[in-house]
């Protein structure tokens, strides 16, 4: 098997190893030393029967940061008979890949099978995923992508239909605590010098780490390098390792899929009156670099479409911490959205005013534009006048009852409804009023609403 990239072939293993960072000298090249994943490479699982059979398929690694989706590539790459080939779409782009697909449909017509690994394959946009879709049909390539985001939104509908995905999911606690003690108890961890490291101190770090291989690896390695040593040993001291996780750096990206799984926590926390699973959400995405105008805007649009009528002083709650975010910031707006969170939790539940512009909206969109009532329109001209405009408006301050039967939809309208309260909170009051103005307007009743 030979394993190439667009610059030449791999660098084989050996002295450069010890200038390469700790996560690359421990990254495994066989499954016996791979950890995690055992729902895909567990004994007789789905991933190591294909690996082992060298049948491996065009396939989608799906999965965050540090949990091997590169390290697998690299054991195919060492398992399998065919051309391997190693792709970024970080650095590469349409023209080197079509180079690449040039290539394997010479090897393919030849009988020589090549497998392409694309890295972080969400880079390329849909027309760029293209490029791919005719060789995989063909089998001049096997495809192998790797992504954090999901696939189901970012890679060609074509293309994924025609390769498996597998979900690779973050490791335990437990999973990185052990590769960090074979990276300190092994000596390809740090070569040429002894290390020692108490479990504590390793586990604080596999915690820290979030199930993310190459961050606790990292850690690791900057720990050890702060601490102190003498006659080449180095001992993992406490202070070096609090140094390294002074912050906690959360998995959120603000342009990835995590992004929209919080802000959806966030709503359906509150949409299901919890505010402390709306504040830890709240403050995840704060702590993970958010705008607050984001996060406000998304609470004005909260407090109308689950919270309306029901408690009109939540659109006012969430304007004024719109107006805090725009003009403290952070970290002062912090506490004006999560007052507005707790206060949206807390609020009486009415979806009737996001109803009520969806249905007219609908109206809009599907109908024909009606004309505006005569009754309705202002005579600016004395042409105006003479042709209609304003004849039969009826001025509500004018009359006793402060309200009149007047029009005022396209008479193909007229009986249209789009506002229903509901009876909860300040709505049971507007539902009673409108029904009320409704029968009146209707003759259903004598005496008009107060």
């Amino acid at each position: 098997m030979a394993q190439t990239t667009l610059f030449g072939e791999e660098p084989k293993r050996g002295k450069t190893e010890e200038n390469m960072p700790l996560a690359g000298r421990m990254r495994p090249t066989d499954l016996d030393d791979f950890v995690g994943q055992g729902h895909i490479l567990g004994e007789g699982r789905i991933l190591r029967n294909m690996i082992e059979q060298d049948k491996v398929p065009s396939i989608i690694f799906w999965g965050p940061p540090g949990v091997g989706k590169t390290t697998l590539a690299g054991i195919i790459a060492n398992r399998t008979k065919a051309e391997f080939v190693s792709f970024s779409a970080v650095t590469g782009g349409t023209k080197e890949a079509k180079e690449i697909m040039a290539a394997a449909e010479k090897r393919r017509q030849s009988g020589k099978r090549t497998v392409l690994f694309v890295d972080e394959i969400h880079r390329f946009n849909k027309a760029q995923q293209d490029a791919f879709l005719p060789y995989v049909e063909k089998g001049s390539i096997t495809l192998i992508g790797a992504t954090t985001e999901n696939p189901s939104f970012e890679i060609n509908s074509a293309l994924l239909s025609r390769c498996k995905v597998l979900i690779l999911q973050p490791l335990s606690a437990d999973e990185v605590f052990s590769l960090l003690r074979r990276a300190v108890d092994g000596g390809r961890g740090f070569p040429g010098r002894e290390v020692s490291a108490g479990d504590d101190l390793l586990r604080i770090i596999a915690e820290y780490a979030d199930g993310d291989a190459r961050t606790a690896l990292n850690t690791l390695e900057a720990a050890v390098a702060d601490s102190p040593s003498s006659g080449g040993r180095t001992v993992l001291s406490r202070d070096a390792v609090a140094d390294c996780i002074s912050r906690k750096a959360l998995m959120y990206d603000k342009d990835g899929e995590e992004h929209y799984n919080i802000i959806s926590a966030l709503h359906k926390s509150m949409r299901n009156s919890d505010p402390d699973a709306a504040v830890y959400w709240l403050a995840r995405m704060l702590e993970g670099g958010e705008d607050p105008l984001y996060i406000a805007r998304r609470l004005i649009e909260f407090s109308g479409d689950d919270v309306g009528m029901a408690d009109p002083n939540a659109l006012l709650m969430a304007t004024s911490a719109f107006f805090a975010c725009r003009n403290m910031g952070m970290p002062e707006c912090r506490y004006a959205l999560a007052q507005t969170v707790i206060y949206l939790s807390l609020a009486p539940r009415s979806n009737s005013v996001a109803v009520a512009i969806d249905r007219a909206l609908s109206d809009v969109r599907n109908r024909p534009a009606e004309p505006v009532p005569m009754q309705l329109r202002n005579a600016e001209t004395k042409l105006m006048e003479q042709l209609g405009y304003g004849k039969g408006y009826q001025y509500p301050e004018g009359t006793e009852e402060k309200i009149t039967k007047m029009q005022c939809l396209p008479d193909s309208l007229k009986d249209a409804v789009y506002y229903s309260p509901g009876d909860r909170g300040n709505e049971a009051y507007y539902r009673k009023r409108l029904e009320a103005i409704r029968d009146w307007k209707a003759g259903r009743r004598d005496d008009p609403p107060e």
